[in-house]
């Protein structure tokens, strides 16, 4: 991946079981998903690249924003996390 890029892990909580209650995406630089996944309670994970996508996952339209932002949602919890961590949660779920 390219320098510049950012990964954020968003605990979501909620209790509607169609949606996903964790998502972890990779950002470029004006904040657009890049690559996104999607974790639902029942074990099902979803993604998403600029060339492919499974479970209805999709990447973002607008940019996303701050962790302070999202963070301010009590729904959310928010952090930042290491690229290296997306790519070996990537490369163990998607195919």
């Amino acid at each position: 991946m390219e320098d510049g890029l950012i990964a954020i892990d968003v605990a979501w909580k909620h209790d509607f079981d169609a949606e996903p209650v964790r998502l972890v995406s990779v950002l470029d630089r004006n904040r657009y998903e890049i690559c996104k996944l999607e974790f639902f309670r029942d074990g099902r994970v979803g993604f998403a690249d600029e060339k492919r996508s499974a479970l209805g996952t999709q990447l973002g339209l607008l940019p996303v924003p701050s962790l302070t932002e999202i963070n301010a949602d009590p729904q959310f919890e928010a952090r930042e996390t290491t690229i290296k961590a997306f790519e070996v949660l990537w490369s163990r779920l998607v195919t």
